[in-house]
């Protein structure tokens, strides 16, 4: 019987790489299962690092939902209508809260759910305002490091979020009082969209204007 000559060895090669990216992509699916099926604590680190690329990507589109819209203002309530300081901090919180409802389906059981939410939210607004005016002191306007501030406020948020739910301490004591600050934060949002108080953070830095009307 004739033996059939070995493949040419950029077939062998191409099959030895394809093999290695095969058991790569199987072992990076296990142990992605694994972490859904691990501990209370993968689990949580799990959504809140899908909560970053959630909110990341939601925000940066909401950037320009309103424009799209034909200027709707239902739709400019949640989506940032002028280039405000202010107006983009919207780019993190509604994202942030529209993910908390939805992990609230699996994660409310969790007793410190409520202050994890809370805190994780309102830092990502606060970290965006000091570390955008931070690197102004230092570096020109840029549109990268405006984008950088933006993904780093939200990964701050979300470790927060992450090691208050995870955490062995209580904090259910603030259940109240986290469930007040997320309705507060929307409804604040809403109403400075409309009503936009006169002050350098709402101000729109090419049309000089203020809240819906600027953009």
């Amino acid at each position: 019987m004739q033996i059939p000559p070995d493949p040419p060895s950029n077939i062998r090669e191409t099959t030895h790489f394809s093999i290695a990216g095969l058991e790569i992509n199987l072992y990076i699916y296990v142990h992605f299962l694994l972490l859904l099926e691990g501990n209370d604590v993968n689990r949580i680190l799990l959504w809140e690092i899908t909560g970053i690329i959630f909110i990341v990507f939601l925000g940066s589109f909401m950037h320009f939902t309103y424009a799209l819209s034909g200027d709707n203002p239902v739709v400019g309530a949640v989506s940032a209508v002028n280039e405000s300081t202010w107006e983009h901090l919207k780019l993190s919180v509604f994202p942030a809260l529209l993910f908390a409802l939805i992990e609230s389906r699996l994660l409310a059981q969790r007793k410190n759910f409520l202050p994890a939410k809370a805190l994780g939210v309102s830092l990502m607004p606060i970290f965006t305002v000091v570390l955008f005016y931070a690197y102004r002191v230092f570096l020109p306007d840029s549109l990268f490091m405006d984008i950088l501030v933006f993904v780093v406020a939200v990964i701050i948020g979300q470790i927060a979020s992450y090691m208050v739910m995870s955490s062995t301490r209580d904090f259910s004591r603030y259940n109240i009082a986290s469930i007040a600050l997320l309705l507060l934060l929307p409804v604040l949002f809403v109403v400075f969209t409309f009503y936009s108080p006169q002050m350098f953070l709402f101000q729109d830095p090419i049309s000089g204007g203020y809240g819906i009307g600027a953009g």
